[in-house]
């Protein structure tokens, strides 16, 4: 398996590629950086296969549609996101199967209604691609996007933190300079995690007080459209 954290003003995507079958995946990829993703295709040699958004995002704007358009790739979202452009929803528990790799989408509200992570077991190591549900030492917000406190505590403790201590956590944002973590340094470390219980995190989330994303306005609706940014008539 290949593995590659791409790096986006506070943002990561990921590419995933099974070498023997010469297919790869991508997850939540920045219209931005098309030349980049490119670039490493052609250079690696890789069939892109599946290109997955982990929500609809309110930061940045999706390189979803583009990326079908040029390579011809399948793209897929959350049945909860009512992204009708997507190639296919996916629902709760579905399998991917890329070459010889096997991802799980888990349905994980909070943040957003359509929020999903995506884990993979390879090699005997577990690894869990977060999205914004949960971030190294922190969680994703649930301000807006039908975010629901009481939601994320579940995804995270009944869902996430089912999984092997050992498991990989590579999240969707960062904004302190964190790149990878453990499903156990974050039980250990992470503040939001250090909560009596679910009442104690809710009242948590509800003073965070946050501003909104810079491209809520465009992104949101963009990325409802696959990426694909209307023209202003005026």
């Amino acid at each position: 398996m290949i593995l590659r954290q791409l790096f986006d003003h506070e943002t990561y995507t990921y590419l995933i590629a099974d070498e023997q079958f010469g297919e790869a995946l991508f997850i939540d990829p920045v219209l931005e950086r098309m030349p980049c993703y490119r670039r490493l295709l052609v250079e690696l040699g890789f069939n892109l296969k599946y290109a997955l958004d982990t929500h609809v995002h309110a930061d940045h704007v999706t390189a979803l549609g583009t990326l079908r358009d040029e390579f011809g790739c399948e793209t897929l979202v959350d049945q909860h996101a009512g992204v009708e452009c997507a190639s296919r929803a996916l629902q709760g528990g579905e399998e991917l199967k890329m070459g010889s790799l096997v991802f799980t989408a888990l349905y994980t509200p909070g943040h957003t209604s359509d929020s999903i992570c995506i884990h993979l077991l390879d090699g005997g190591e577990d690894y869990l691609f977060t999205g914004d549900t949960l971030f190294i030492r922190g969680t994703g917000r649930t301000d807006f996007q039908n975010g629901d406190a009481g939601a994320l505590y579940d995804s995270i403790q009944r869902l996430l933190c089912s999984y092997p201590e050992s498991t990989w956590v590579y999240p969707g944002h960062d904004y302190k300079g964190w790149t990878i973590s453990t499903l156990g340094e974050e039980k250990a470390n992470n503040p939001r995690l250090q909560v009596a219980d679910k009442e104690e995190f809710i009242a948590l989330m509800e003073v965070l007080d946050l501003p909104s994303p810079k491209q809520m306005d465009v992104a949101v609706s963009a990325n409802r459209a696959c990426g694909k940014i209307e023209p202003n008539p005026y």
